[in-house]
Parts: C-alpha cells; sequence; structure tokens
C-alpha cells in the first residue's frame, strides 16, 4: 500500500483539478489498480485530513461522492469500504433473491423483523382487494448478500392465498419461495420509484439519510386473487435492476 507521503505527491499532481476531485483520483486510482480491493477499508475523513493535509469538508465530500457513484460503501459508525460490483435483480422477473445472489457464488442471509397479523390500513385493503380493517399477514425482512443489507422486503399477504404463511422460517425460507410453492404466480405488477430513505430504513439497511434508495412496489396474482403487495427498498449504490425485453439476436 502507498504511505501518507505517496498518496499527497499523488494529490498534488492533480493541481488543476478541485481539490477534492483529486482527493476522489487518489482513491480511485488505488481501487482501479487493485491495491484497494473489495471491502478493504479506506482511510476516514479525519485519516484524509492528516494524510493529505486537506479539509474536513474537502474529505467528506470526496468520500461522499465516490459512495453515491457506487465505488465505496458508507457504513455509520464502521467506515467507509471500496464496493463489490453492484448486485443485481431483475426488474420485470418475480425472482427469488436468495437465488439471485447464490448465482453471484455469495452468501444471502435474512433478518425477520416482523412477522404478523394485523389489521389491514385503507391503502393494504384497497391492493390485497379486502375490506379496511380484515386481517392481513405482515412481514419485514432484511436480506443480505456477504453480510451487507441490499433489500428491505415490506410484505402483506391475503391470508386465503397462504393461511400457513406466518407459521415459517423466513431465515431460511424467502417468502418469494414459498409464496410461489402455496399459490403459483399467475401475474405481478411492478412500480419503480427513486425515493429517500426513511430513519427506519436507513437504520435497518445501515445507510446514511442522505444516500437515495430504488423501491419496487409489488403485486402478485395467483389466477384471480392478489396474493401478496410488497414494497422492497434497495440501496441505490449498493444495487442495480435490469430489465430486457423482445428477442436478442446474434449477427
Amino acid at each position: 500500500m502507498k504511505r501518507s507521503g505517496e498518496m499527497k505527491r499523488d494529490l498534488a499532481g492533480n493541481d488543476s483539478t478541485p481539490l477534492y476531485a483529486g482527493v476522489k483520483q487518489v482513491i480511485l486510482d488505488r481501487i482501479h489498480s487493485g491495491e484497494w480491493p473489495p471491502k478493504y477499508r479506506v482511510p476516514s475523513e479525519n485519516e484524509l485530513v492528516v494524510e493529505l493535509g486537506v479539509s474536513k469538508m474537502t474529505a467528506n465530500r470526496a468520500l461522499r461522492e465516490l459512495a453515491n457513484e457506487g465505488e465505496l460503501v458508507r457504513i455509520q459508525g464502521v467506515g467507509s469500504f471500496v464496493a463489490e460490483r453492484k448486485g443485481y435483480s431483475a426488474l420485470f422477473e418475480v425472482r427469488n433473491i436468495a437465488e439471485e445472489i447464490a448465482e453471484r457464488g455469495h452468501v444471502h442471509e435474512a433478518s425477520v423483523v416482523v412477522l404478523a397479523q394485523e389489521t389491514a390500513s385503507p391503502e393494504i385493503a384497497d391492493a390485497l382487494e379486502l375490506d379496511i380493517g380484515a386481517a392481513v399477514f405482515h412481514s419485514l425482512i432484511v436480506h443480505s448478500e456477504n453480510g451487507v443489507p441490499v433489500q428491505i422486503e415490506d410484505r402483506f399477504v391475503h391470508p386465503e392465498a397462504a393461511p400457513d404463511y406466518l407459521k415459517q422460517d423466513f431465515t431460511t425460507l424467502t417468502p418469494n419461495a414459498y409464496l410461489t410453492a402455496a399459490a403459483p404466480l399467475s401475474g405481478s405488477e411492478h412500480v419503480v420509484e427513486a425515493a429517500m430513505p426513511q430513519a427506519w430504513e436507513c437504520k435497518l439497511l445501515t445507510i446514511l439519510k442522505t444516500e437515495p434508495c430504488l423501491t419496487i412496489r409489488r403485486r402478485t396474482w395467483s389466477a384471480k386473487q392478489v396474493v401478496s403487495t410488497a414494497r422492497l427498498v434497495y440501496p441505490g449504490y449498493r444495487y442495480r435492476l435490469e430489465a430486457r425485453s423482445g428477442k436478442m439476436f446474434e449477427e
């Protein structure tokens, strides 16, 4: 690894650019060269101030922009780390996130925050085509990839479609896998939004409140019955969504 003196000389060599951009480039050079591999903890704001002789505001801006660009992962109270290649999810397919993560050779973990019967709010009743106040099943689960949270799954389920939903162990089986077996999918609806996270979402995803998220609102049907409505929240800098349509031809 290069010492602080070498980093400072590299920064001085970028005197034609704004100082924060020079700090970004010094960090990027080490990432792209492989000197700082994925999951490597990069110097903190205070360490950059000492090593590069820049202000804390400059160091903060450089780290913040690199995180927003997907080069770094910032975890509150822990530090900034070189990001791995972004995971991805099929946008208009209803896939099992555990399988997507396994296909990348990574480890999936699930933490169940809520698993309970509740009464349907007007919004949930409308989505599930039930009466307001009717019983619904609610699960709130955080999915992680190699120990890093990548999705909040906030799901409400029609009890008639999956009567044993609350009996499942969703640390070993995903709701997607269970519902696919209990109520085979016949249709789905997706709404994609960019949104700033709520405070409780920041806590579950270990992200800053200024870091944007991608949100998918998804309803699924089995035959003519709505099975579930889910809100899926992804940290924008850790995940990407992909979609393809039509036939792909080779020349």
